[in-house]
């Protein structure tokens, strides 16, 4: 009996034959991935490089350029894929991202064969993409400039819109004096774009830096006001109950009941307020400061330099796309109470 069971003992904490088979090393595992986007970029350097450009009338002086780029990418996405878990560490931040490289790749091969090889669109409207290589590369000073006077007018505008907004909202969703001044001016303003204001704005204000950060706030003021009124309104009555029952004040009620329960709202509205304030920005650049990007598209387009232009709205958008990137962050932070309760 003891022999039976020492046997079956053994045949439990025995590994089978089976699993022993399917082990593989790690290291070897390759990103296919990976490998088909670095194929593709490199196929896009061999596009750029040795197809002769059909333009008679321009000469891309960067097209050099623009092949090595391309070829120094897919040179690295192919390490990173055939090093496998070797490079596990910089690979696995790239890999979700493989189907996004693969279709930029072929974007970016598609949009020189169209423009540069084979000159299918008309110049200088549809420049190429060493055009825009050539714009960073040739004017990068002006444009550095042109990006951090935006930033610092837009963060000036968007905070101040912002923070009014937020008391505003607060203020109409809690107390009814206030709701009842507030709610016909919000109705009045809130439907009127606000580079309608641009003619009132450069009147009354002293300067077109103060007229554009008052365009700017009143873009950001009116969703997020109007988001947090109505997320103030919509707490449950009960979770006034239970925190009245608790001995709770007034200001508790406001601070530590309402304001939590409405920051979903809110941050719908700061999301909502920065796009309608990157729009204001670009038009009152355009009309009132002497260096921003909205500037540079107005003086790009002024002179035909419409790689200039594309090269500035590029920037454009990625400095949107880090501002909205970095307002999730903090959502994510100050909001991580409701991850078990609502999607992210």
């Amino acid at each position: 009996m003891e022999a039976a069971n020492v046997s079956t003992m053994d045949d439990i904490s025995a590994p089978s034959a089976p699993e022993e088979r399917i082990r593989v090393n790690p290291a070897f595992s390759f990103w296919f991935g990976g490998l088909a986007a670095g194929a593709i970029w490199l196929a896009g350097a061999a596009i750029t490089g040795l197809w002769a450009d059909g333009s008679d009338i321009v000469e891309w002086s960067y097209t050099g350029h623009m092949a090595a780029l391309q070829a120094g990418l897919g040179a690295v996405l192919l390490a990173l894929a055939l090093l496998g878990r070797l490079a596990a560490p910089a690979s696995n931040r790239v890999r979700g991202a493989a189907a996004w490289l693969i279709a930029l790749g072929v974007l970016l091969s598609a949009w020189e064969v169209i423009t540069a090889k084979l000159a299918l669109l008309p110049l200088p409207f549809f420049a190429p993409p060493q055009a825009l290589l050539e714009a960073y590369l040739d004017d990068w000073p002006r444009l550095l400039e042109c990006a951090w006077r935006s930033s610092l007018l837009l963060g000036t505008g968007y905070l101040v819109g912002a923070g009014l907004g937020f008391v505003t909202g607060i203020a109409i969703g809690w107390s009814k004096a206030a709701a009842y001044w507030g709610h016909p001016v919000l109705r009045l303003l809130g439907p009127l774009p606000p580079t309608a204001w641009l003619p009132i704005a450069f009147f009354l204000f002293p300067s077109s830096w103060s007229a554009s950060i008052f365009l700017i706030a009143l873009a950001t003021a009116i969703p997020v006001t109007i988001l947090t009124w109505s997320g103030v309104s919509s707490v449950p009555s009960a979770y006034y109950d239970v925190a009245r029952t608790l001995g709770a004040n007034q200001r508790f009620l406001v601070l530590k009941v309402a304001v939590p329960a409405a920051l979903p709202h809110v941050f719908v509205g700061l999301f909502m307020g920065m796009s309608s304030s990157f729009v204001v920005l670009v038009v009152a650049e355009m009309l009132g400061v002497k260096a921003g990007l909205g500037w540079y598209l107005s003086w790009a387009q002024g002179w035909a330099a419409y790689s200039n232009m594309y090269a500035a709205l590029l920037i454009m958008a990625l400095l949107c796309s880090g501002l909205v990137t970095l307002l999730f962050s903090v959502r994510n932070r100050l909001l991580s109470w409701q991850k078990g309760m609502v999607r992210w």
